[in-house]
């Protein structure tokens, strides 16, 4: 079996995969969002201080399957450096009280092995990642070979949901709170301009729309929110559905993937289906409780990166927060 743990950003987790069956045996997810809600936001220093409370209380329910365990995983890229490094520490300490090595997974690797976790994966993909970090583009041919098309020149999806949703002073994790205000919304009531409308680059860009929806906040009340809301998340989604439509001009899709925190997003995922069936391709999605960060994803993908001989030694792990795919 392998642990694998998570602690890139505000999610403290732990999971136990076994190798030869890629069954999730464990998994146990601490969130921070409640401590992190008061600031619209995640502090990194206070998330860093509660995955030191967090992964030991979490690990010592892992203690039955330590002498089955042949390597411990852990996200150390990319992410926030201060909370990349709780998790990586612990790996270290494991591997040498376990004498065991130590496979370093990429946090948006683990992402596209939400879809397969206690399954065999299903390549090629055309996958697309939507996060609180990172809007990127990916074809992934295999486990070893994943070329990143387009990403995004600034604010990401699911951050610019966090940020709207702090304007209106709703809180944190803003997803969640955006889509369910939009819910009682009207989507025609603000005409947001849909980002790089007219540029032919395949790219994301989110930091206008915001400023867009900053200056309807500032002119409306709160009565007026739902609308705003419900028009933003629309031109939002727009935005992902139009750069994917001149994507499959020139790649047609056969299989195709949302994964991420924001592939939560049930409009977002209605618009993609609906988008998918000019094309005939399926549509794969991760279950709904593990398209946020969580240590099952890396486990899955740890099994790859096991089978695969991808094993380092606990001196050579390294943080990489700014590192892509």
């Amino acid at each position: 079996m392998i642990l694998s743990i998570e602690s890139s950003c505000d999610d403290s987790s732990i999971s136990i995969t076994e190798i030869a069956t890629k069954r999730l045996i464990y998994h146990k997810k601490i969130s921070q969002e409640l401590e992190h809600s008061k600031y619209g936001g995640v502090v990194p220093e206070l998330a860093s201080r509660l995955h030191a409370i967090a992964l030991p209380a979490i690990l010592e329910e892992c203690k039955p399957w330590f002498d089955q365990l042949k390597a411990i995983a852990v996200t150390n890229e990319p992410g926030l450096a201060v909370t990349l490094i709780e998790g990586v520490v612990m790996a270290k300490s494991l591997s040498i009280a376990l004498n065991i090595p130590v496979l370093p997974i990429n946090h948006l690797k683990g992402h596209i092995y939400s879809l397969f976790i206690g399954t065999e994966a299903q390549f090629p993909l055309t996958v697309l990642l939507v996060s609180g970090g990172h809007t990127q583009l990916i074809e992934v041919a295999s486990h070893n070979k994943m070329t990143t098309i387009a990403t995004t020149m600034d604010d990401s999806y699911g951050e610019s949901f966090d940020k709207v949703a702090k304007m209106m002073g709703l809180g944190y994790p803003g997803g969640p709170l955006i889509e369910k205000l939009a819910h009682s919304g009207d989507a025609s009531r603000f005409a947001f301009t849909v980002p790089l409308w007219q540029s032919p680059l395949i790219a994301f860009s989110y930091s206008g729309l915001k400023n867009q929806v900053r200056l309807a906040v500032e002119a409306n009340d709160a009565a007026d929110y739902p609308d705003i809301a419900c028009s933003f998340q629309k031109t939002a989604t727009d935005h992902l559905i139009q750069k994917l439509k001149k994507y499959f001009k020139s790649h047609k899709p056969q299989r195709f993937a949302i994964v991420g925190g924001a592939s939560a997003n049930l409009y977002l995922r209605t618009e993609i289906e609906k988008l998918l069936v000019g094309y005939n391709a399926s549509l794969l999605l991760a279950p709904l409780e593990f398209c946020s960060d969580n240590a099952a994803m890396i486990g899955r993908c740890a099994v790859e990166e096991f089978l695969s001989g991808n094993f380092i030694n606990h001196n050579e792990i390294v943080v990489n927060p700014r590192c892509k795919l």
